[in-house]
């Protein structure tokens, strides 16, 4: 019982030290975000995806995380495919997996230590 106790304490332990070092971290800015979500971009998304995600990724750098918000993917496509949103499915695929794209990349941005 008491070698229970003991490996709780050291998973306990080693969880807020990783906790905490991911405090420690100095913050990206959103260019260096963006920077490294590319390469992760460039080897998980096809060709029309990337070129799209590009787009995004310019618009998250230029103006905030505001648009990444699940809200702005209708007028980002809008604003990317000229208000043809047919086109967009066209090269991006159907609604749901547009959404998932757009949803996806993200977590690129705050993987932090990782090779992608």
């Amino acid at each position: 019982m008491e070698q229970i106790d003991q490996s709780q304490k050291t998973l306990v332990f080693c969880a807020t030290q990783e906790h905490a070092l991911a405090y420690a971290l100095a913050p990206l800015t959103r260019e260096e975000r963006a920077g490294r979500a590319k390469l992760a971009i460039d080897k998980h998304f096809n060709s029309k995806q990337q070129v799209f995600l590009d787009f995004v990724l310019s618009h998250y750098v230029s103006v905030g995380v505001e648009e990444l918000d699940q809200d702005k993917l209708t007028p980002l496509l809008r604003l990317k495919y000229h208000n043809s949103i047919a086109d967009a499915v066209s090269d991006l695929g159907k609604p749901d997996e547009i959404g998932r794209v757009f949803a996806g990349f993200q977590r690129f941005l705050y993987e932090r230590g990782r090779a992608a």
